[in-house]
């Protein structure tokens, strides 16, 4: 990733999330930065740098995190979803 892909991470970051549609995007975002990151680690790796192979693996598990938040906040803000482990109250 480059500067440019850095910078919109953090301009992503920095906004207020107002829909449960932003939070899937910013999911999204998450898991392609860390996709690219996988890949760029692979490359590291069978060029022999191993400084760069775990700053990306690094970077990409650290995405994949944050892409899982997104996502579980996502769903739990979902009010279209029963939870099937919800247990009915006893009126």
């Amino acid at each position: 990733m480059n500067d440019q892909t850095s910078a919109e991470t953090d301009a992503l970051a920095d906004e207020d999330f107002e829909t449960i549609g932003d939070y899937h995007r910013m999911a999204a975002h998450h898991f392609t930065a860390a996709a690219k990151h996988h890949l760029a680690a692979a490359d590291a790796d069978d060029e022999g740098n191993e400084e760069a192979n775990a700053r990306h693996a690094l970077l990409a598990y650290r995405h994949q995190l944050n892409g899982v938040q997104c996502a579980e906040i996502a769903m739990m803000e979902s009010d279209t979803l029963d939870d099937e482990f919800d247990v009915p109250s006893a009126d």
